[in-house]
């Protein structure tokens, strides 16, 4: 009983501190606010994730919009988080990053992550332009949808998946 009840501890142990790694997800939004995208309690999450150098991003805008006006009267929360790095050959400032969103009628809050540490490492995001979705307890719900076909509306499977966690 002994064994059991060490096993039992040392597993709601492990179990919390990988809750905790992971419930750090702060990022910082171009209005210099910090935002934890994990915290977003009793609503579904939807980080789109892409850069203002990516033709792509522009597509990705295109679909951003669509989900936004689908799904304005529900609980459902959309940021584009720009992987554009500070130190990289094409970076942008907060400035350029606005500019970029103007252009491309991008109208939710737009959240940085230059070195991927949230989005490449925690959230497990392998392409740029790709869209991950948080469930209403700020976990990871399925597969990120990773990459742009423009032949093909990417808003479908991505509203199935919104529409199975409402």
């Amino acid at each position: 009983m002994r064994r059991l009840t060490l096993y039992i501890g040392i597993f709601g142990l492990m179990a919390a501190f990988g809750a905790t790694a992971f419930g750090q997800a702060s990022l910082r939004s171009v209005d210099g606010r910090n935002v934890d995208v994990t915290a977003q309690k009793g609503k579904v999450v939807v980080l789109v994730v892409g850069a203002s150098w990516l033709p792509l991003s522009e597509t990705q805008a295109e679909v951003t919009s669509t989900l936004v006006k689908k799904y304005a009267a529900k609980p459902v929360v959309f940021y584009f988080v720009a992987t554009d790095a500070a130190t990289a050959k094409n970076a942008v400032s907060d400035a350029e990053l606005k500019q970029f969103a103007t252009k491309n009628k991008i109208t939710v809050p737009i959240l940085r992550d230059p070195d991927g540490a949230v989005v490449m490492s925690k959230l497990k995001v392998e392409q740029v332009p790709s869209f991950v979705i948080l469930d209403k307890t700020g976990s990871v719900a399925g597969e990120p949808f990773g990459g742009l076909d423009p032949k093909f509306d990417t808003s479908i499977p991505i509203s199935k998946m919104i529409d199975k966690l409402l």
